[in-house]
């Protein structure tokens, strides 16, 4: 029997090898022996990872106009394999075609890496003359993790608008649709299965997932989610044309710890998507940013008595480079007499102010926004082109998109491109040295048709607007989004917020800290994550540290109160933000990761961030009640036996143990430690 078996694995991997099918089943081997499964009598897909299969029998699907095909509907099939090098590594790609009369040709190709946990797949429809707006490379009715515990689905969402949440939810049979990436998993055993979309230029990826207890029943991932709800459209995702159609490249991966393949998933995705703007080379960004408070109020003598107070009164609260930024928000033009085609020499002058004390100057704006589309002026020409405001608007079938008080511009109009380069060649000129773009998802709004007709989806309209941008500023900024898809926007920026906008509440701080619970691992997507500006007037000693260790654990560390004046509340805020501790700390500038899941819509209570030379672990008391809690050592992911302390940063607290740690509350606040062995 034994020999059998080795014949057997033999015979597959010399299949594998040569690209001929000899046997019923195509084995293609990916891992530490994992196996990619083809029937080639029915062209169903399994993946078995230890010898278990995770998923079984996978179909795939598309759409063309109102008719659907799936597997099943194929009646002729061919297998291949071609070794395959690309940025992920080398490798061997398993291409499986299926033809039937009168209908395109379906074109599956599974990319598999021997160092690699995970499988990559894309769906191509070949024709004449096709145009398809949903395409499904993997579509399965059983899946399994092998545990006993009851499994959790979590809500990813598309953006960070309207302050909408991750959600880890009980897996039953109410379908849980996420959106670029869903997971299913174990928190106990922290067992997890990943799917997720790679690449972002044409399509909005959904991920759907229901079941019972711990049985997965379905499991489907594809390109043309729309849904108003997650990605705002009113109308229906945009169909791809052509004789030549291709899904996403999507990411298919089981890991024993959840959080690690979606650190994994984050990594490889930056990796076959690129980056369009350069990668930031230079120190964490710290700063402050002028919405927090001052708002709509800013000018020139508030931003430079801002400027005078980080000069003077807190001049260790600086990144590595020795750099603080200065960033001014919305209604900078305030300081701009005669509006956007007026005169900026006041603007200019707040960037030499800025400059003259080793501080750089930020600035804001909204590229694919109209603010005042409901003003009655209807001949309103946009800055920069003769075109009307009127012309640029982003049609769909129930007439425009209005979200968040701004009606969307079509990023592919020529106005619209015109009226990018025109305000950011002015701010560039004024010498600002960090932007921060907002309203992004305007721009990835489907539409009945853009201005350039080959453009037919919203996040291929959504790309030209951000290489449109991305060409204007032509690196000469940092550049930081705020609202904005979540992962289409990481090739075109070095910063992203995590969450909407939090203010200077408990309540704030869990929200952006469900953010950072389910969404942490974008910082490896992008250049840095960001907890939003950081304020802390008329809150708690308590309550400010959770705000505070909100920012330090997220990446960067923006603050967003009113420092033009003096506040009795600024003493404690200046000890904390200037220990030297925290330069050390924030100069990685990576987020922390959750050590567990939350329940439902809730944060994590504890974090923790392993760099090459120190531990660092967060803990909060959401609650003005007090509270003990109980951490162990297995749990954190520290070696058994060991004696280890715990050292608060931000205070003196000390805890010393081996197997556990009891973290102790009085009231609501938040413990940073950093945690040596003994």
């Amino acid at each position: 029997m034994l020999r059998v078996n080795i014949f057997l694995a033999f015979l597959f991997t010399t299949c594998y090898s040569f690209g001929i099918t000899k046997t019923k089943q195509q084995v293609v081997l990916f891992g530490k022996g994992n196996q990619l499964v083809i029937d080639a009598n029915t062209g169903l897909i399994s993946i078995k990872y230890n010898g278990k299969f995770i998923i079984s029998n996978a179909s795939a699907a598309f759409a063309l106009g109102d008719t659907k095909y799936q597997s099943s509907d194929f009646t002729k099939r061919t297998i291949k394999t071609e070794t395959v090098h690309d940025k992920i590594g080398t490798g061997k790609v398993l291409i499986l075609t299926s033809t039937k009369a009168d209908a395109p040709v379906m074109i599956q190709r599974f990319y598999c890496y021997p160092n690699k946990e995970f499988v990559i797949t894309e769906l191509e429809i070949d024709g004449h003359d096709l145009s398809s707006n949903y395409m499904a490379p993997i579509i399965a009715t059983k899946a399994d993790l092998y545990t006993n515990s009851k499994l959790q689905s979590l809500f990813v969402p598309f953006d960070n608008d309207t302050f909408i949440r991750y959600e880890s939810k009980d897996l039953n049979e109410q379908p849980v649709t996420s959106a670029e990436v869903g997971v299913v998993y174990d928190n106990e055993s922290r067992k997890g299965l990943i799917l997720g979309s790679l690449t972002h230029d044409n399509w909005k990826t959904g991920v759907k997932s229901k079941g019972t207890n711990n049985h997965i029943n379905q499991l489907k991932i594809w390109g043309g989610l729309n849904s108003v709800t997650i990605t705002r459209d009113s109308m229906a995702h945009g169909s791809l044309k052509g004789d030549k159609i291709v899904s996403p490249k999507m990411f298919l991966g089981y890991f024993t710890d959840w959080r690690i393949g979606l650190e994994t998933y984050a990594r490889t995705g930056s990796i076959v998507e690129g980056r369009y703007i350069q990668p930031w080379t230079k120190a964490t960004p710290v700063g402050w940013n002028s919405w927090g408070v001052i708002a709509e109020h800013i000018n020139y003598d508030k931003a430079t008595a801002v400027a005078d107070f980080f000069n003077k009164q807190i001049p260790n609260f600086r990144n590595a480079d020795g750099i603080a930024y200065i960033d001014l928000d919305s209604f900078w033009d305030n300081m701009v007499r005669g509006g956007i085609k007026g005169d900026f020499s006041k603007l200019k002058d707040f960037v030499n102010y800025c400059k003259q004390r080793n501080l750089q100057p930020g600035v804001y704006w909204a590229p694919f926004t109209d603010w005042g589309f409901k003003s009655t002026n209807t001949d309103r020409t946009a800055e920069g082109s003769n075109y009307k405001f009127s012309e640029m608007w982003t049609k769909t079938d129930k007439g425009f998109h209005d979200l968040d008080g701004g009606r969307a511009l079509d990023p592919t109009h020529p106005g619209t491109q015109a009226r990018i380069a025109y305000v950011l060649g002015k701010l560039k000129d004024c010498g600002f040295k960090m932007i921060k773009i907002d309203f992004l998802g305007h721009g990835a709004a489907e539409s009945s048709k853009f201005y350039d007709s080959k453009i037919t989806t919203g996040m291929q309209a959504y790309r030209v607007g951000m290489e449109t941008v991305t060409k204007a500023l032509d690196n000469s900024m940092l550049v930081y989004a705020a609202i904005s898809p979540s992962l289409a926007t990481a090739r075109y920026v070095n910063m992203r917020r995590i969450a909407c906008d939090a203010f200077h509440s408990v309540k704030d701080a869990e929200y952006t800290l469900n953010s950072v619970t389910y969404g942490w691992w974008q910082t490896y997507l992008y250049d840095y994550i960001d907890a939003d500006h950081l304020i802390f007037e008329k809150e708690s000693v308590g309550a400010n540290k959770i705000r505070l260790v909100s920012g330090l654990i997220t990446g960067s560390v923006i603050l967003g109160d009113d420092y033009s004046k003096d506040a009795p509340w600024q003493k404690q805020v200046k000890d904390w933000i200037q220990r030297p501790e925290l330069k050390e700390l924030i100069k990685s500038g990576k987020a922390f990761m959750p050590v567990e899941g939350g329940k439902a819509g809730a944060a994590a209570q504890t974090f923790i961030r392993k760099d090459a030379n120190n531990i660092y672990l967060a803990v909060f008391n959401y609650k003005k009640q007090p509270v003990n809690i109980l951490l162990t050592a297995k749990r954190l992911g520290l070696v058994a036996n060991r004696n280890y302390q715990l050292t608060e940063i931000l205070g003196d607290n000390k805890i010393s143990g081996a197997d556990s740690f009891n973290v102790v509350f009085n009231e609501e606040g938040a413990r940073l430690y950093k945690i040596t062995s003994l």
